[in-house]
């Protein structure tokens, strides 16, 4: 594999980014082969829920700036949004008019299971190359309120080292990439960190590439120095609100709300906003629990699950069967993307039905380590039998 340094002009921000990538290939391919349409999903796997919801979120989705009272409120109300569960505690005090879109949605449409469907996922699979891509949080490692203490189980690791070996996996993440690392400690696996902008390949090469050199891709570069600044203003803006964490996360900056109060999230918001309307390169965007400042560039998990396929020489295939299983919000444009392609599936990681472009859906971090392993069960009985 032969890499080299080229720039990719941000029509937004007017700021030339170096990034690594294959020579002569295109980064955002489009392949054909349409797999089977998972049932009850009509079509394509996407929840249509009311435009309620996306309008909530899409106030949220601003380059900082204007708005006063009633910007902060559209934020609140989107911020009530991500958490389903407290929604959930609420909704008895609500009626069929007011209940928020998911609630509406709860006994209309859900997901097939992933778990239930293995055998017609792998039937769709046949004769092609499976690729793995993996959120961290809320799929290899539960939710918890203390986002420094995420830990993924041994057992999992054990299962995901496993599923390394028999196709090429990437963790697709958020958090930064070093902190992601960290946690799941396999040097075998491709890490996509600050939701794509921060790609390394393994270290030493790996056995599904011809090159020996490592995969490496940093599209927002030149954006470090102002994230720097934005994390140490939100820590001093935030550090009177009980409960709030101000993560770095080295391409985006992530404040947590989690173990907020609800009456004090108008203080978060505030916050945020104080800070974001300096920064107009930069933009808000929102995941479980978390408002997350990152660069305007058009980049996110379903670039770099492109890149990644791309790195793997599977730009053009049709012959290539990518899975990404994924719980948050920012998972859906690499859901999207696989749509697109009409390739492989997304599995939403969820116990309640969420708007998704995911074709299936598992419930919880151990549904997902048992998914896994069938998967490689799988995997050692179709290569036994190849052998006979």
């Amino acid at each position: 594999m032969t890499n080299q340094n080229v720039v990719v002009p941000d029509t937004k921000s007017g700021i030339n980014l170096p990034m690594v990538r294959l020579s002569g290939s295109s980064i955002f391919p489009a392949t054909a082969q349409k797999p089977p349409t998972a049932p009850g999903t009509g079509g394509g796997g996407c929840i249509s829920l009311s435009t309620k919801k996306k309008l909530l979120l899409e106030n949220l989705e601003i380059n900082g700036g204007g708005g006063g009272g009633a910007r902060i409120n559209s934020w609140i109300d989107s911020m009530r949004a991500s958490s389903p569960t407290h929604m959930k505690s609420s909704s008895q005090s609500l009626s069929e008019d007011q209940q928020l879109p998911w609630q509406q949605q709860q006994q209309q449409i859900t997901l097939p299971s992933a778990m239930d469907n293995f055998d017609q996922i792998m039937e769709a699979s046949r004769g092609k190359q499976i690729v793995m891509f993996l959120d961290y949080d809320g799929t290899l490692s539960p939710i918890v309120d203390d986002p420094d203490r995420a830990f993924m189980s041994k057992k999992m690791r054990t299962t995901v080292r496993r599923l390394a070996r028999c196709f090429p996996t990437a963790i697709v993440s958020g958090r930064c990439r070093d902190k992601v690392y960290k946690f799941v400690r396999l040097a075998e696996l491709y890490y996509a960190g600050s939701h794509g902008m921060d790609i390394k390949g393994p270290e030493k090469g790996s056995k599904y590439t011809k090159g020996t050199e490592p995969v490496i891709c940093q599209p927002a570069s030149e954006f470090l120095p102002m994230i720097d600044e934005v994390f140490k203003e939100l820590v001093a803006k935030t550090k009177l609100t009980p409960g709030a964490k101000v993560e770095n996360n080295k391409f985006c900056v992530s404040v947590h709300f989690r173990c907020v109060e609800e009456k004090k999230w108008s203080e978060v918001a505030e916050a945020v906003k104080s800070v974001l309307k300096k920064y107009p390169k930069l933009r808000l965007s929102q995941g479980r629990k978390v408002l997350e400042i990152r660069p305007t560039i058009k980049w996110d998990k379903g670039k770099a699950l492109e890149f990644l396929l791309e790195s793997l020489g599977f730009a053009n295939c049709t012959d290539v069967f990518p899975v990404y299983i994924g719980d948050d919000r920012t998972d859906e444009d690499a859901f999207k993307v696989l749509k697109e392609r009409e390739q492989g599936f997304g599995i939403l990681v969820s116990k309640v039905p969420k708007e998704t472009n995911a074709s299936y859906s598992l419930q919880e971090p151990t549904q997902v380590m048992d998914f896994l392993q069938r998967l490689v069960d799988w995997k050692k009985l179709a290569f036994q039998e190849s052998r006979m």
